[in-house]
C-alpha cells in the first residue's frame, strides 16, 4: 500500500492525504452515536491536544522546511517565511471577519462575521470549517512540494503532517457533533454536521498542491502561509475554547501532550 501511494502524483497524494484527514474528522463525529455528551473536562483536553498538534506542525512541518529551502537557494532566510506567515494569519483574519460562524460554548447572539439568520448548527460547523482550510492547505502544500524536487520536501514529512492533522481532527469532529446532539439534534444529523466541517480539507489540499506545482518559487511562502493560518486558529479559537471550562491546567496539559506527539512524529519519522 505504501509503495503504491509513493508512486502516485503529488496531486493525487494531496487528495488522498486530505481525504484521510476528512475521514478522521468523521470518526470523531461518530462519537455522537455511543455518547450523547462528554464532560467539559474531556472536551477541553481534546481541544488543547488539537492546539498542541497544530503548533508543533506549524514549526517542524511548515516553517522549518520553508527556512531551509530559502537558505539552500541562497536568499534572505527570514524574508519569505515572515511574509508567508503574516499573510496566512491575515487571510484567516479576513475570513473570520466575513464568514458567519459561532465558537463552541458561546450563545448564538455572539456569532462572528456578517450578521445572518442562519441556524446555530450551521454557525458551529462553519467555525470548525474555517480552521480546516489551513489544515488542508498545509497537507496539500507539503505533498505539492514533492513535485519541486527539493531535498527539504520529502514524502515521509508530508505523510507525517497528514497523520498529525488527522489526529487533531478527531477531537474537532467530536467538538461539533456532540454539542449538537446535546442540544437535541438526532445522532445521524449531528454526525452529518460534524463530518461536514472536514469536507473543505480535500478542496484546500488539492488547491495548495496545484499552486505549488504551477508556481514552484511559491513553496516557502506557501508553507509559511499555512503555518501562519494555523497559528491564528490556535490563538484565536482553540486555546480560548479549551480554557472556557475553567480547568485551565487540564487543557494546558492536553496542549502539551499534542505538541509532544506531533514533535515526536515529525522528528522521528519526517
Amino acid at each position: 500500500m505504501l509503495s503504491w501511494f509513493a508512486e502516485q502524483s503529488p496531486m493525487v497524494q494531496a487528495l488522498l492525504g486530505t481525504l484521510f484527514t476528512w475521514f478522521v474528522t468523521a470518526l470523531g463525529a461518530a462519537l455522537v452515536f455511543p455518547f450523547r455528551s462528554v464532560t467539559r473536562r474531556v472536551l477541553d483536553v481534546m481541544l488543547g491536544f488539537a492546539a498542541g498538534v497544530m503548533i508543533a506542525a506549524s514549526y517542524w512541518s511548515l516553517l522549518a522546511p520553508a527556512i531551509a529551502m530559502v537558505e539552500a537557494a541562497g536568499g534572505v532566510v527570514w524574508v519569505p517565511p515572515l511574509i508567508g506567515f503574516l499573510l496566512g494569519g491575515g487571510f484567516l483574519r479576513l475570513v473570520d471577519m466575513v464568514l458567519p460562524h459561532l465558537h463552541l460554548g458561546l450563545p448564538t447572539a455572539e456569532a462572528e462575521g456578517i450578521k445572518t439568520s442562519w441556524k446555530r448548527s450551521v454557525l458551529l460547523v462553519l467555525a470548525i470549517t474555517i480552521h480546516n482550510i489551513p489544515e488542508g492547505l498545509a497537507v496539500g502544500v507539503a505533498f505539492g512540494g514533492l513535485a519541486v524536487g527539493l531535498p527539504e520536501a520529502s514524502l515521509g514529512a508530508a505523510m507525517v503532517l497528514a497523520l498529525g492533522i488527522g489526529l487533531q481532527n478527531f477531537p474537532e469532529g467530536a467538538s461539533v457533533s456532540i454539542p449538537l446532539r446535546r442540544e437535541g439534534m438526532s445522532p445521524a444529523k449531528a454526525f452529518f454536521y460534524g463530518q461536514l466541517s472536514g469536507m473543505v480539507e480535500p478542496v484546500a489540499g488539492v488547491l495548495g498542491a496545484l499552486a505549488v506545482i504551477l508556481v514552484q518559487p511559491l513553496l516557502p511562502y506557501a508553507l509559511a502561509f499555512a503555518a501562519g493560518a494555523m497559528i491564528f486558529v490556535v490563538v484565536e479559537e482553540l486555546i480560548p475554547e479549551s480554557q472556557m471550562g475553567g480547568d485551565t491546567n487540564l487543557a494546558t496539559m492536553g496542549a502539551m501532550l499534542g505538541f509532544a506527539v506531533m514533535m515526536t512524529l515529525d522528528v522521528a519519522l519526517g
